[in-house]
């Protein structure tokens, strides 16, 4: 079994030669920091408005290294962190609208993918809310009379047997499928929206580790730092997401979250017989401490869930090594839930870390006084998300009229994470109670309240 490496998505696609670090000093007039979907989706659509603009795009590693191409490969129209407390602030209308826009951010990345040749295995097959246990079900029935409220879900509720009509999974008691989804091989999603930048105009700087950003105002830019030299510019964008506590003053803006996937050999024709999955719908379970799954375009089930969830101080892996209890616990998930892979090898273990704001919403911005832009914090929901969050930042930066810019996430402010040790403690408690809840409800029984108490710790209404 390979371990690390970034991820399984990047063993498959051909070696690329690394891209120029930055040679200096530098001026421009967009620099964005990170080029992974966020920061790549900007100057996608900054050079697509205005082709003339000078868009510089930092990047530590190589496009994708972070969350981008590490993920579970779901294009899910979810809004992060739900939609309720912003129905509660603003309406329902609003959010209704946000709704609108990132159902219709599925198939425009499918869309734009065909138009850009990006061949990123991309099938919307939508995705399945899967109960296993009464506890689960009851959840599910209530997401389902929470679709009532939203018809923008457009969702289903399958009993059993119509679950098992496309997918048989052991021992579930119903699904809600939602048809806003899609599978894709982020990757290759990555590495082709990287191609389109660059065919605009755009320059990207391959391992160029951005230290600090500093504002600009007064007739003076804003600057993103680097070890190589700095980069000047009207306006800097920071969308680095997991890897936003390495900036100097951002150790507390976003916790960095673990997450870990594994993938399997590829399955025998007999196997995909007895389990089914012939529409490609995403899948995930209604536990707790959920896991998340899709059937890969080569015939394999690639699975993730929170392994070891948070390194104290914020820190990283960077490579993405996955322990082998993380490794283990994922197998028996996948076999718990498909028996029919027991004898099927673990090919690929990797992790990567995603961006969580203190009230676990996502959020858009740009301060025009100080040339100070940023977007992040999709909590695992980032593969559409960001389409939505990069185009949104291009209009900002441009002031193109659009009803982007007034989506609720445009402009949010969240405050800081709590210092050490308080923010370990949350996090590793809050998972301690969530995979307790879920021991005891596997026995019966319904939501247990030190699950609803976890949600509580952190402020988290997911």
């Amino acid at each position: 079994m390979r371990n690390g490496d970034t991820s399984f998505w990047f063993s498959q696609l051909p070696a690329e030669p690394p891209r120029p670090p930055l040679p200096g000093d530098t001026d421009a007039d967009v620099a964005i920091v990170g080029a992974g979907f966020t920061g790549l989706w900007a100057a996608y659509h900054l050079l697509t408005l205005d082709p003339s603009l000078r868009v510089v795009v930092l990047e530590a590693r190589h496009v994708g290294y972070g969350a981008s191409g590490r993920n579970g490969g779901w294009v899910s129209s979810a809004i992060t962190g739900g939609r309720e407390p912003d129905a509660a602030r603003l309406g329902r209308e609003p959010v209704a609208a946000f709704q609108r826009v990132m159902n219709r951010a599925v198939e425009r990345i499918g869309e734009i993918a065909a138009a850009e040749g990006i061949e990123a295995d991309y099938v919307r097959g939508g995705e399945l809310l899967v109960a296993r246990s009464p506890a689960q079900l009851q959840r599910l029935q209530a997401a389902a009379r929470d679709a009532e409220r939203w018809p923008e879900d457009e969702a289903t509720l399958l009993s059993a047997a119509e679950l098992a009509d496309q997918v048989r999974v052991a021992g579930a008691l119903g699904a809600l499928h939602l048809p806003h989804c899609a599978r894709v091989q982020p990757a290759a999603l990555v590495r082709g929206l990287a191609r389109g930048v660059e065919q605009r105009g755009g320059r990207i700087h391959e391992g160029t580790r951005v230290r600090a950003l500093f504002p600009g105002g007064a007739g003076r830019p804003a600057r993103a730092v680097t070890d190589a030299g700095e980069v000047r510019a009207e306006v800097v964008l920071r969308c680095t997401e997991g890897f936003t506590a390495s900036l100097t003053g951002q150790r507390r803006t976003w916790l960095p979250m673990n997450s870990s996937m594994i993938v399997t050999e590829p399955l025998d024709a007999a196997t995909w017989e007895e389990i089914g999955w012939d529409s490609m719908a995403t899948m995930e379970d209604l536990a707790h401490a959920y896991v998340y799954l899709q059937r890969t375009a080569d015939g394999r089930i690639a699975i993730g869930g929170r392994g070891r969830p948070y390194r104290y101080g914020s820190r990283v892996d960077p490579d993405g090594e996955t322990p082998r209890a993380t490794v283990m616990a994922l197998a028996a998930q996948l076999r718990a839930l498909f028996p029919a892979t027991r004898g099927t090898g673990i090919a690929h273990a990797w992790s990567g870390v995603l961006g969580v704001p203190r009230d676990w919403h996502a959020t858009v911005g740009l301060d025009t006084t100080t040339g100070l832009g940023w977007a992040g914090g999709y909590v695992g929901t980032g593969v559409t998300a960001t389409s939505v969050a990069g185009e949104t930042l291009a209009h900002l930066v441009t002031g193109v009229p659009s009803e982007l810019t007034a989506m609720p996430w445009v402009g949010r402010r969240v405050r800081r994470w709590e210092p050490e040790p308080l923010r370990w403690l949350a996090v590793h408690g809050m998972y301690a109670l969530y995979r307790a809840a879920d021991r005891a409800e596997d026995s019966g029984g319904g939501t247990r309240w030190w699950a609803r108490a976890a949600d509580a710790l952190t402020g988290r209404s997911l």
